[in-house]
């Protein structure tokens, strides 16, 4: 397995590695793109590791149970998001600051930008707020390319099915606001990209699936400024 040099992609990264994170509404194929990418990464040679936020490391994975599972207890707006805050601050420490340094390829489904969307956008929380805490959660941490895979509601509902978590059984109106949120920070509209500084790039989430995959594989190649080879 190869690592990244710090030369091998155009823009200059804080790290050795490279920091991919997947992002968008409910039933837009995070998941399943996400382990596609990371797959196809390890075929082309890359130290891959792949994890999810919240969760990845066995604090986040409780804490994950309480955030969405846990029916017995209702945690305000504020005490959810940092809940989230915990989990990805024992993420970082534990797994994607370490493979970063190592120079590994890290592929996260979710992290900072769903707590400013779901939150913040959605929720109500002050954006300029959760960005001071996600940068002490993160030590300042931001992905290299975060892609976000968009999806109208209608194909979202029919691909997930009946609600599966706390997050989904939220009224529809709080959903559009999602949506709207991820599609802001993606077009750079709205002010919304002043509290998230990463590299976005949107992706119809709603295409078959291959298609959505050659998009992706596009954007990511781009990024490592991975052309043909001699």
């Amino acid at each position: 397995m190869t690592t990244l040099d710090p030369g091998d992609a155009t823009p200059p990264r804080p790290h050795p590695g490279f920091f991919l994170v997947f992002e968008g509404p409910d039933g837009g194929g995070k998941s399943t793109q996400a382990a596609r990418v990371g797959d196809w990464l390890r075929e082309e040679g890359f130290d891959v590791v792949a994890c999810r936020d919240p969760g990845g490391t066995p604090l986040g994975e409780r804490l994950r149970s309480v955030i969405l599972a846990d029916e017995s207890v209702h945690p305000s707006m504020r005490a959810e998001m940092l809940l989230y805050m915990a989990s990805r601050a024992q993420l970082v420490e534990e797994v994607i600051r370490p493979s970063l340094q190592a120079g590994r390829v890290v592929v996260c489904d979710r992290f900072l930008l769903s707590n400013l969307v779901y939150q913040g956008v959605a929720g109500g929380l002050p954006l300029d707020e959760i960005a001071r805490v996600g940068g002490v959660a993160t030590g300042g941490l931001l992905p290299d390319l975060t892609l976000i895979l968009d999806v109208p509601p209608d194909v979202a509902r029919r691909r997930t099915g009946p609600a599966r978590d706390r997050i989904e059984k939220r009224p529809a109106e709080y959903q559009k606001q999602v949506r709207s949120g991820f599609l802001a920070a993606a077009r750079r509209e709205a002010g919304q990209t002043a509290f998230y500084g990463g590299s976005t790039a949107l992706i119809d989430g709603g295409d078959e699936a291959d298609a959505v995959f050659a998009r992706i594989r596009k954007e990511v190649e781009d990024a490592l400024a991975l052309g043909p080879r001699s």
